[in-house]
């Protein structure tokens, strides 16, 4: 089970951001992540420089991956011995962490599971003083839940 709300959110070099954020966990052959990616992508836009990939991969599969599936946030490494995932206690790609500004975990979505992740946006937005977002709806051709 991932990090639970409201325990405080390890750094993780390279993509922990000031004020809420997000911390997208995945892996590039993680058929869920591929999916989930046009999902991921909106989270991204919808939330600017505040949502930011951890991929359990090197860098350059990471770039062919944001190449391949048009990711335009940031995204950075956890590589073998995946010390940033396993602080989170990611057992499911992807992951998504909402992060408070005050360091605090706000909320969790594992899987892709559309409910959780449309939640973990309002929860951002809410932080941010913004319009939540909708990262998916029903309409968009993804399914509502699939495991990671």
């Amino acid at each position: 089970m991932a990090i639970a709300t409201g325990s405080h959110a390890p750094t993780v070099d390279g993509a922990t951001r000031p004020g809420p954020h997000v911390l997208v966990f995945f892996k590039v052959t993680c058929g869920t992540t591929q999916l989930a990616t046009p999902a991921i992508e909106r989270l991204g836009r919808a939330f600017p420089e505040r949502v930011v990939g951890v991929g359990q991969d090197p860098q350059p599969a990471l770039d062919a991956f944001s190449t391949e599936y048009g990711l335009t946030l940031p995204l950075v490494p956890d590589p073998q011995p995946y010390e940033a995932s396993d602080a989170y206690g990611i057992v499911s790609a992807p992951t998504a962490v909402a992060v408070a500004e005050d360091g605090t975990v706000l909320d969790v979505a594992e899987s892709w599971d559309r409910d959780a992740w449309n939640r973990l946006a309002a929860e951002v937005a809410d932080a941010l003083g913004v319009p939540a977002p909708s990262v998916s709806d029903p309409d968009d051709g993804l399914p509502d839940f699939k495991p990671g």
